[in-house]
């Protein structure tokens, strides 16, 4: 079976790739992290690989605002090769800064270079770092295909909060089927109706389950196309049963590992 090559993309500050790189490995890929100076400087290419991670941290120590720098980096040196990448169809992935870069570039929800929405400060005004649940929508993300169970891991962001200019942007959203996962309550039960390319009428899971504040529970998006995901939490520091918080008292699954099998999946088309 062939093993796609998936670049974790390295910036100044960014802290969470061998994490994201682990995750792609176990998944099947063939992750290497690559540092954006080895892209200014031609000694490698985008590419020559087949899906993309961009890992959290804090990429140029958040100067100017989460992601902006790193955002800036996408646009001005590597818009062509990124566009390339992203319209060719091949998996893109963003995690907490890197899907703050995302949405800076105006690659999420797309298309670039319009920045539609944004990710600001988490509406309590503090850090916030622990495990929350998330459930996906019945959309059109690659990453999310087939995946009925609910998500368990953590997030860790001063800077989450995803807020639309307007109510019309909010329903574009939902109308385009641009929202790829949501925050949920422990017990909160599935709603087809309410997942699908709908604005939700139930009221909002309200904190602590949604950590930031975010509109409508919104903790990832995709891209029209469905090939490019972004979201706050970390699954990929959940990819054993015994990384379970609650482990040690039999409680199992809620795995992010099946975000990445489907991306490196999608990847083995392009390898």
């Amino acid at each position: 079976m062939n093993q796609p090559r998936v670049m974790i993309l390295h910036a100044p500050g960014t802290n969470r790739d061998r994490e994201a790189a682990l995750a792609c490995e176990v998944a099947g890929g063939a992750p290497e992290i690559v540092h954006i100076n080895q892209l200014i400087g031609g000694e490698r290419e985008l590419a020559a690989y087949q899906m993309l991670v961009l890992p959290g941290g804090f990429s140029y120590g958040d100067d100017l605002g989460a992601g902006r720098l790193w955002a800036n980096d996408l646009y001005h040196r590597f818009r062509q090769a990124l566009d390339a990448f992203v319209g060719a169809g091949k998996p893109v992935m963003g995690i907490c800064n890197g899907f703050q870069a995302l949405v800076k570039a105006g690659y999420l929800p797309g298309p670039a270079p319009r920045q539609r929405v944004t990710l600001t400060f988490n509406r309590r005004g503090h850090f916030e770092c622990r495990w929350v649940r998330l459930r996906a929508t019945k959309g059109r993300c690659l990453f999310t295909q087939g995946l009925d169970e609910d998500i368990l891991c953590p997030v860790a962001h001063g800077e989450g909060r995803l807020a639309v200019p307007d109510a019309a942007a909010r329903q574009t959203l939902w109308a385009e089927g641009l929202i790829a996962i949501r925050y949920v309550a422990p017990e909160r039960e599935a709603d087809a109706a309410n997942l699908a390319a709908t604005v939700p009428v139930r009221p909002e899971a309200g904190y602590p389950a949604n950590p930031n504040g975010a509109v409508d529970d919104i903790a990832g998006l995709c891209n029209a196309a469905g090939n490019v995901l972004g979201l706050m939490p970390h699954p990929e520091d959940h990819l054993y049963a015994y990384q379970h918080p609650r482990w040690t008292r039999g409680e199992r699954g809620g795995l992010g590992l099946p975000l990445f099998v489907n991306g490196v999946r999608a990847a083995r088309a392009f390898a």
